[in-house]
């Protein structure tokens, strides 16, 4: 189906069916597409965390004002920012790029240099704020991945993002939540999955210069 066929289809899945779930080649394919999306510099400062626990989600949903999504969904995806964005991660990211490409430390310097000089240029509130923006991003790949292989999704902000840093153990390794999204199948008596999709008509949403 046209990417713009599986948008249409899609929608903030309001009542997932608790009984299905997605199979482990599915979720593996959704995690590989996420795993490609574009971030600045190619840093991918977050960290995905994919919960099934019951008991854990349990509490999550407790801490997003008990949203059914949360416990009824396949899995619950949380995004999480880096916290911690210095000179470490950024020399840990040139290993991975120095093996993946077959290259040398030196020669990316000058890289090196002008990512540095951007990061240390910024507040640890303002890498937090940066790292946010790239889990959105991450969260946007997701959505249409999902889409395209038939998984309703529901990307919520609604939820207190201290309570999931305490309930995962997120400050401990430097993260803190930015944004959710509950993933799995639609339940047959979910009404909202009727609606009409509601947008800007395009005169509206488009500026062309």
């Amino acid at each position: 189906m046209p990417l713009i066929e599986t948008l249409s289809w899609r929608y903030a899945t309001k009542k997932f069916d608790a009984n299905k779930k997605i199979p482990a080649a599915t979720l593996a394919q959704l995690l590989a597409t996420v795993r490609l999306a574009p971030s600045s510099y190619g840093l991918q400062h977050y960290k995905i965390i994919v919960v099934e626990n019951p008991e854990v989600r349990e509490q999550l949903k407790a801490a997003a004002y008990s949203q059914t999504q949360i416990t009824d969904a396949s899995q619950v995806i949380v995004f999480a920012a880096e916290t911690k964005l210095d000179e470490a991660y950024v020399n840990k990211y040139l290993d991975e790029v120095v093996k993946v490409r077959h290259t040398s430390h030196e020669s990316l310097e000058g890289y090196k240099g002008m990512m540095l000089g951007s990061i240390n240029g910024l507040t640890d509130e303002q890498k937090t704020t940066w790292a946010h923006k790239q889990a959105y991003i991450g969260l946007g790949v997701l959505v249409s991945a999902a889409a395209e292989l038939g998984i309703d999704t529901c990307p919520m902000e609604g939820f207190s993002a201290p309570q999931f840093d305490e309930i995962l153990g997120l400050k401990e390794k430097g993260l803190t939540a930015s944004v959710i999204v509950t993933i799995g199948y639609r339940s047959a008596d979910d009404v909202t999955a009727t609606f009409a999709k509601v947008r800007k008509p395009a005169e509206d949403l488009f500026i062309h210069v």
